[in-house]
């Protein structure tokens, strides 16, 4: 079932998710929606606060790019109560958009490599190493969960400059080809 994406200026998305147990309800489902609401929108990423959930889940899955760059063939993830125990290495800036905000793209500083530790779908724990873009993707969707959104890593200049296209976004005016709930909805 394809679930609405929250958009910018929606309390959810400012919430620090918390953890859940391997007996969360309709898990599975909930978990599959996700996939299939990230794929309806043209997503790599799709984190639970976006759905309306302030629980620590995201997913990813950069297939959709191995056309291109077939290193990211098979990377398929479900991340589950996640913890970023480690960022390291050079600060890299490139171009990150999102969801939840649509129509709006600005360069974003990350350390290049993470640590983190996590559970699979299966409630199996992992402690893996990412590195370059795959580490982005899982930085920018571990944000979600701790209520942080890119924008908030850019400058205050840029911030000024895409005020108007935000209080656009909170006010509900936003031309979108997948389903959204305005920071405005009821709920």
């Amino acid at each position: 079932m394809i679930l609405p994406i929250y958009l910018y200026g929606h309390p959810i998305l400012r919430k620090k998710a918390k953890e859940i147990t391997a007996d969360y309800p309709n898990l599975k489902e909930l978990i599959d929606n996700m996939f299939e609401t990230m794929y309806n929108a043209d997503g790599i990423g799709l984190a639970a606060p976006q759905v309306g959930l302030d629980i620590r889940l995201f997913v990813i899955d950069l297939e959709p790019l191995a056309e291109d760059n077939p290193m990211y063939s098979g990377f398929k993830k479900v991340f589950i109560n996640p913890v970023i125990v480690e960022e390291t290495g050079e600060i890299v800036k490139l171009e990150e958009g999102c969801l939840s905000i649509p129509g709006i793209n600005e360069n974003v500083d990350r350390e290049e490599k993470i640590r983190i530790q996590y559970f699979d779908e299966n409630f199996v724990a992992h402690d893996e190493t990412y590195e370059a873009f795959f580490a982005r993707c899982i930085q920018h969707e571990y944000d979600h969960i701790e209520g942080i959104l890119f924008i908030d890593k850019i400058s205050g200049i840029r911030k000024q400059l895409i005020k108007s296209k935000l209080n656009n976004l909170i006010k509900g005016r936003v031309n979108c080809r997948y389903k959204v709930k305005p920071s405005d909805s009821k709920n």
